[in-house]
């Protein structure tokens, strides 16, 4: 069996998430506000673990203000693993978050694809789009590039400053303990990634150190643990600590890590609704057994199949149902075509909708652009 490896750069093997939340000491989500139970991916324990969430829990159940900050890779086509922090995205936008979205083009820049242009045409057409036909408003929504923090120059100075003063309050060794192989530009993009975490708390953008919530997977841990432990030696600032949640990662279309270099991993939200019937027909890893007979007698795994999974995070959202189809699967009543099926079906109608929002989002991207 491979290792179990997770970093910002990589993801293998099967991962144990109890042994994650051990090893990176985090805490099991428990106890959530009542609202967020409406949610899927919070009801069923898709996000599942967290660190320091109870401050970002108290000023949603107060009605006070807080922000949600992320980034984004854009590093190929928009698929339903990416879907899963926009829905995160939307969720808190509708609890009263304000939404910090940053592409990270300088860290695509220094460890993927060494031109600008295209990241932030990509960036753009794929991810901001996307974005959008999903539900994203641009009131209280700062979307903005790495690159090109801001055209005010003072919120550009401060957040440039932020990044050249956290870099006096890390160390190599600390780089090295929590991401093992380490270069120069690795390094830059993790200290420009700790200032897109805790640069809304400035003076210059909310004017206060508010709860800062920041959804993540857990590949994307140590870049959080950086910045926590930099924000808590900089004495410069005073910042509320970072606290995030953690979401389990959405299998890929042949039951491993979604790949943005291959497109059989994966369903694009581009992708027509024929083109994904193709793809779940012949790469969705199935959890069936080999024969109609065997299936029958033995039922299937709906644990790694991964046309159940894609229902389970997306398109099920009545939990007696999804219940039902989990039982009818275990107990061979229910064969891997038919669980297919019931998953086209469901994703056909999603697209086609999604699609024809896209068009209305394409004349909004503006907004967004400041």
């Amino acid at each position: 069996m491979v290792k179990q490896t997770i970093t910002p750069w990589e993801v293998k093997g099967k991962i144990d998430y109890d042994k994650l939340i051990r090893e990176f000491g985090l805490q099991p989500l428990q106890h959530l506000p009542k609202k967020f139970n409406q949610h899927p991916l919070f009801r069923r324990g898709i996000i599942f673990a967290h660190r320091d969430f109870k401050r970002v829990a108290e000023a949603i159940e107060q009605k006070k203000p807080f922000i949600m900050m992320t980034g984004l890779m854009p590093s190929g086509k928009f698929h339903f693993g990416h879907k899963m922090v926009a829905d995160q995205i939307i969720f808190y936008q509708s609890l009263g978050a304000k939404v910090y979205i940053a592409v990270a083009d300088i860290e695509a820049y220094t460890t993927r694809k060494p031109d600008m242009a295209a990241l932030r045409k990509l960036a753009i057409e794929e991810y901001l789009t996307n974005y959008i036909a999903l539900g994203l408003k641009p009131k209280n929504c700062h979307f903005y590039f790495q690159s090109a923090r801001s055209k005010d120059g003072e919120k550009a100075n401060a957040y440039y400053k932020l990044a050249g003063m956290l870099s006096r309050h890390a160390t190599f060794n600390e780089f090295k303990a929590i991401y093992g192989e380490i270069s120069p530009g690795k390094m830059t993009s993790s200290l420009l990634q700790a200032a897109d975490m805790l640069h809304p708390q400035l003076p210059e953008f909310e004017g206060k150190s508010l709860p800062t919530i920041i959804p993540v997977g857990a590949d994307q841990d140590p870049h959080l643990r950086i910045a926590r432990d930099i924000s808590r030696r900089i004495k410069a600032f005073e910042f509320t600590q970072l606290s995030s949640t953690y979401h389990k990662f959405l299998p890929g279309l042949k039951g491993e890590k979604m790949s943005s270099s291959d497109s059989t991993s994966y369903i694009a939200l581009t992708d027509s609704p024929e083109e994904a019937a193709k793809k779940i027909k012949k790469y969705a890893f199935s959890g069936g057994q080999p024969t109609l007979e065997e299936h029958r007698k033995k039922g299937g795994n709906p644990d790694v199949d991964v046309a159940y999974q894609m229902l389970r995070y997306f398109f099920e959202p009545d939990d007696k149902k999804l219940k039902k189809i989990h039982d009818d699967y275990r107990s061979g009543k229910l064969l891997t075509g038919e669980l297919k099926e019931l998953l086209i079906k469901k994703m056909t109608v999603f697209l086609k909708q999604h699609q024809q929002k896209r068009k209305q989002a394409q004349k909004l991207v503006d907004k967004f652009l400041n």
